[in-house]
């Protein structure tokens, strides 16, 4: 648990029994309960002694792992000088960057039917417009922000004294091709002298990849929908008739082609990884490496060969938190080791603050319903973190989670068992909502 001194300022984190203690023996506050943290009453700052902990950050493209460590010198049975290092705070972070990618598209889309259906005259603006230095699209540009936010988050609750991040590069044009290149190669990819649709006749034999039909018209098809995150990647088009092209619409091809398994593994043979996750990660890591360098404490990056070099010497699992608890130096082969890990993760979901829309559109762009022009009714906002009393009923009890309001006053609120409906006059306010959602998980 977070602990804050008197003046409020972080103190060495401590076991949840004794944060119980001291707020049953009234010597500390709860100064907040996502994530839960303490406020002493009786000591200031100066009459502490804090060792400070280190930040070690996984960042990934759809989550982020973030661990707090203690790191100690002790002596092992032959007198050396070893390492031990504590897990003291495991986070996973989860992005909506997949989110804001696809509300953009829907945006872009509905745009594209206005000016199409009402302002034919009206000629398109030009795609070369200027973008200043470190621009990054909106849901890349998420994914740093909320890092470092969280990062910032935890410095303040927190004695952090260094910040240690993974710095992980991918080589896409490697990936793409499926093994390692070198020399000429990496200036010549797989349409190099050939276009995408004669490549694709050589590939396919001229017929139609789902029923090998021959001698008829052929569409370029995407395996993988655009509509469902698919790109124009050589290896996510195929050749299709106009029949099949039709019927697949936008179905997954796993499913489209679920009655004939030997075909569907014929196709997906040439089909390969995404590298959506992969260019993610070197578009933004930098820029988060960066941002990190302004909270004042120093960044260290590691690359991901040690970290996962740590994470097998200690047989640990693959997740965010654990390689977050390995990145850095360790030097095993001497000694050092990981004596202690948290034996639960707070789960940070990324929920946004709501949306500036005045209407909910239907599926073709037309509003449906006009939205309430003020988001805090009877005193709540979507999003904030409530406990519910409820006296009778088929939900009689005491429920605790976020709530989504509404302007008659029967809010509903999210439990672990389901949404419920709560009248205003049940709800107690715990904390006022900051765009996420909290959970626990164990390790």
């Amino acid at each position: 648990m977070f602990v804050l001194s008197k003046d409020g300022k972080p103190l060495m984190p401590c076991h949840p029994a004794r944060a119980r203690e001291l707020l049953s023996k009234e010597r500390a506050v709860v100064a907040r309960q996502a994530p839960f943290t303490i406020r002493l009453k009786d000591r200031t700052h100066a009459e502490s002694e804090v060792d400070g902990v280190q930040l070690r950050i996984d960042p990934g493209s759809k989550g982020t792992g973030l661990a707090l460590t203690d790191d100690k010198k002790e002596l092992d049975g032959q007198g050396a000088v070893i390492t031990i290092r504590r897990g003291l705070v495991s986070v996973e972070l989860q992005h909506r960057g997949e989110q804001i990618r696809l509300c953009m598209r829907q945006r872009a889309g509905y745009r594209h039917r206005r000016r199409s259906a009402n302002h034919r005259y009206r000629a398109p603006r030009p795609d070369n417009r200027p973008r200043p230095a470190g621009w990054l699209p909106p849901s890349l540009r998420h994914r740093v922000d909320t890092a470092y936010s969280l990062a910032s988050r935890l410095c303040r609750y927190a004695p952090v004294t260094e910040i240690h991040v993974e710095r992980v590069a991918f080589d896409v044009h490697s990936m793409s091709t499926g093994r390692p290149l070198a020399g000429v190669e990496y200036q010549q990819g797989t349409l190099a002298g050939i276009e995408a649709r004669a490549y694709l006749h050589a590939r396919w034999n001229g017929a139609c990849a789902y029923c090998d039909a021959t001698g008829v018209p052929l569409n370029v098809e995407h395996l993988r929908p655009r509509s469902r995150g698919g790109s124009n990647r050589i290896a996510n088009l195929v050749l299709a008739c106009v029949p099949c092209n039709k019927a697949k619409d936008n179905m997954p091809v796993e499913v489209f082609l679920a009655d004939r398994p030997a075909r569907l593994a014929k196709i997906l043979r040439q089909a390969r990884t995404p590298l959506n996750d992969a260019t993610a990660m070197n578009a933004t890591l930098w820029q988060l490496i960066k941002a990190l360098g302004t909270l004042g404490r120093p960044v260290h990056p590691w690359s991901g060969a040690r970290t996962k070099w740590n994470r097998e010497a200690m047989g640990l699992d693959k997740t965010h938190t654990l390689d977050a608890l390995c990145v850095g130096r360790l030097a095993h082969e001497s000694g050092d080791a990981i004596v202690r890990l948290p034996e639960r993760v707070l789960v940070v979901k990324a929920t946004g603050r709501g949306s500036y829309a005045r209407t909910t559109p239907d599926r073709f762009g037309f509003p449906r319903l006009r939205r309430a022009r003020v988001k805090r009714h009877f005193g709540y906002a979507t999003g904030d973190l409530v406990r519910a009393i409820v006296p009778a009923g088929k939900w009689a009890g005491t429920w605790t989670g976020r709530v989504s309001v509404r302007a008659t006053g029967r809010h509903s609120l999210t439990t672990p068992k389901g949404r419920i409906d709560v009248f205003h006059q049940n709800l107690r306010l715990l904390q006022r909502g900051d765009g996420y959602g909290y959970a626990f998980r164990s390790e």
